[in-house]
């Protein structure tokens, strides 16, 4: 093999790496929900806490509601049947502390939320919460919290599901921690565009939406990925959301820290999905496993406690991640848009995926005719000034295979 076909099988490594990247980052893009539902989530969320705050109720006194979960780390994706958003909020009640029965704290919540004629018939309870329902937009939870003051980091405590007793949590100390992690680049590519800033200026592509990162859009094609390999299984042992950010977030942490011979995104992604189950710790007590994945924000919070009870759930983690791992990898096999996407509709879901070729193949398009587009770290660019890391994409490249 002579130096040129090699420099050529690199160049078309990094060029498949680069497509699977901007079809993968548009693809989440199809996920996240619309402006129009995002504002009228915020301003519903925002009126249902002032309504909590202004009740007499001395347990709901200076009620402080605030999104919790995928709403507060950018990770939302759509449900896989229809298009109602779940958005998570955590209601911290300054008027009760831990000897506050749990069961009249979401009572009080309960009742004052039904006094008022815009929630009445939206109302729906659940076993630790209340969901307000908004029909073919999204759906509000509304979780009780109290300050925990056993906690130094400022974490909470929730109810259990029985409501028998208050349990610790931190969902800002989680979302935090998590948005920390997620604005971590990796140490070669922060060296490389130190040496290359006076040269170029790259508009990430596609440059219609904003680009979120490597770690949460790991988060979403993960979060869709279990949605769709749980379809015909027995979805109740489909690994929570919280368990699938805790151990991506860990995983990307490490990735970002090496010096890595690949600091592409694609690559990034593969690793941090490859390197999850390294932050199960799983000891063997009185002989039988145990599985712990703990909030890293405060002490007694394991997320993975169901699967002690439930050992079927760890085995379905294991088997969903190794499929998924292998389902991710599988897509540098193909060259070419239409085939990455018809091999991405095999385990995502079609219609979305579609809709992701079509708009990442307009795009190439357009840039391709203006002699723009370029494969370099993070995707596909369009380039507004000479990039000394980039590579020019072949003309024939992404079209007809």
């Amino acid at each position: 093999m002579d130096d040129r076909h090699f420099a050529r099988q690199i160049q078309d490594a990094r060029i498949r790496k680069a497509a699977a990247f901007s079809l993968v980052e548009t693809y989440c893009q199809q996920l996240e929900p619309s402006a129009t539902q995002e504002k009228r989530a915020k301003e519903s969320y925002e009126a249902v806490g002032d309504w909590l705050a202004t009740s007499d109720h001395p347990v709901l006194t200076c009620t402080l509601i605030y999104p919790q979960g995928s709403a507060s780390t950018g990770t939302m994706v759509k449900p896989l049947q229809g298009n109602e958003h779940d958005v998570d909020l955590i209601s911290l009640l300054k008027g009760a502390t831990k000897f506050t029965p749990p069961a009249d704290v979401k009572k009080a919540i309960g009742d004052r939320l039904a006094s008022n004629g815009l929630y009445r018939d939206k109302l729906q309870e659940m076993a630790r919460c209340w969901r307000i329902n908004y029909a073919n937009e999204f759906h509000l939870d509304i979780t009780p919290s109290i300050k925990n003051p056993d906690c130094a980091n400022g974490g909470e405590l929730v109810p259990d599901k029985n409501l028998s007793q208050w349990k610790p949590s931190n969902p800002l100390g989680f979302r935090d921690l998590f948005n920390r992690r997620a604005a971590l680049r990796p140490v070669s590519r922060l060296r490389k565009a130190d040496s290359v800033a006076a040269s170029a200026e790259i508009v990430p592509f596609p440059k219609t939406s904003p680009i979120k990162g490597v770690l949460r859009r790991t988060v979403q094609l993960l979060k869709r990925h279990r949605d769709v390999y749980f379809k015909n299984r027995d979805l109740s042992l489909a690994p929570l959301s919280i368990i699938i950010s805790t151990l991506a977030s860990r995983s990307y942490e490490w990735c970002v820290q090496q010096d890595r011979d690949e600091d592409d995104d694609f690559g990034l992604l593969l690793d941090t999905i490859r390197l999850m189950p390294h932050y199960i710790y799983a000891p063997v007590i009185q002989d039988r496993q145990h599985w712990f994945v703990m909030n890293e924000t405060t002490d007694g919070e394991n997320f993975a406690e169901k699967w002690n009870l439930e050992p079927a759930r760890a085995q379905s983690f294991y088997a969903w991640h190794a499929r998924a791992l292998a389902d991710f990898t599988r897509l540098l096999e193909f060259e070419g848009l239409d085939a990455m996407g018809t091999e991405l509709s095999d385990f995502l879901d079609r219609q979305t995926v579609e809709k992701a070729v079509a708009a990442v193949t307009s795009q190439v398009s357009a840039a391709r005719t203006s002699g723009r587009l370029v494969a370099g770290v993070g995707g596909l660019a369009a380039v507004t000034a000479p990039a000394l890391v980039t590579t020019p994409v072949r003309a024939n490249t992404f079209f007809g295979k």
